[in-house]
């Protein structure tokens, strides 16, 4: 069967029958808007990203559960480098009306899966028909009580400047899908990227961070984010950037390009004070997530990067802009 013949009605419903119940929804799908029951003490936090294909996915590389799964997963990792709890979401999708209802069911059950794994409910959004390509919409909602909440704008001279997991390899795993590769780590690293909730939850409920930002533009486009927003410099240690066996064995001579450069890792880039080393280590083992201090944050405000050697690195770009 295809969406022409069941009806955007019909997909509604086929999509509602399988959203779970949540007590933090008073009204969920089926009414003009949701209404939702806010944590005491909560501030909600909200955040929208879009993937649009042929610019953030392409079908001949991605399975459909695979692409609800990141779908959500974008937005999430948003909430996460702001310490919030995920609570709610509206999805927003545009398609064809020849695209098969195997593909929606496959895509929804990656959404609803990912969904359940982080705590979060589908409340509402829209369904409209395309004449070019899918386009998906997710606007995501958290909550966190407000003095708790990380922002970009808290760094500080002589801060630590940390990351989670490793960097480059969703870009690196791009290059191998473009070259015919369709599985491995670097690919499931770019298909299916693993926000870093619990992370970023527990850096701002223990006061560990003072700035913090996702890793979906590059590390350089995104530590520039916080370099801006909190009016500081950096200096970074290449050779202190975490960088996966699998990258290293694919990244050719240069090993920093793509760390430095390449997006859609979606690992927590954030500063701390250097006296909370010790409990963030700790909290990293906990979590079994690696943890890197790569840097520090600087009063001068540009960016240096040292070499390996000692020497001064060059990058060829500084990160993703969609316009640039």
């Amino acid at each position: 069967m295809r969406l022409a013949e069941l009806g955007e009605f019909g997909l509604i419903d086929r999509i509602k029958k399988n959203v779970a119940a949540s007590p933090s929804v008073l009204l969920g799908i089926g009414d003009d808007a949701a209404a939702l029951v806010p944590a005491p003490e909560c501030v909600t936090l909200i955040t929208c990203d879009m993937l649009l294909e042929a610019v953030h996915f392409d079908l001949s590389f991605c399975d459909p559960e695979s692409l609800g799964r990141k779908s959500l997963s974008v937005n999430l990792s948003d909430l996460a480098s702001m310490g919030a709890h995920p609570r709610q979401f509206l999805l927003g999708i545009a398609l064809g009306k020849e695209v098969p209802i195997e593909f929606m069911d496959r895509f929804m059950a990656g959404v609803l899966e990912q969904a359940e794994r982080f705590g979060a409910t589908l409340v509402g959004g829209d369904t409209c028909a395309s004449k070019g390509g899918i386009a998906i919409s997710i606007t995501a909602l958290g909550e966190q009580r407000p003095e708790l909440v990380l922002k970009r704008s808290g760094a500080r001279p002589g801060d630590l400047i940390c990351l989670s997991g490793t960097v480059g390899d969703a870009a690196a795993g791009l290059e191998a899908l473009r070259q015919g590769v369709r599985e491995g780590f670097l690919v499931s690293r770019q298909l299916d990227p693993t926000p870093r909730v619990a992370a970023g939850v527990a850096l701002a409920e223990g006061g560990l961070a003072t700035a913090m930002i996702d890793v979906s533009d590059g590390v350089l486009g995104d530590l520039g984010h916080i370099r801006e927003m909190s009016g500081v410099g950096a200096r970074l240690e290449l050779a202190k950037l975490p960088l996966s066996d699998e990258y290293r064995a694919a990244c050719g001579d240069d090993p920093y390009a793509l760390a430095l450069s390449g997006g859609e890792d979606y690992e927590l880039l954030f500063c701390i004070d250097p006296v909370k080393r010790g409990e963030v280590e700790a909290l990293f083992a906990k979590l079994e997530l690696k943890f890197s201090v790569i840097g520090e944050i600087t009063a001068a405000p540009e960016v240096k990067l040292v070499a390996p050697d000692g020497g001064v690195y060059a990058p060829g770009h500084g990160g993703f802009d969609h316009f640039g």
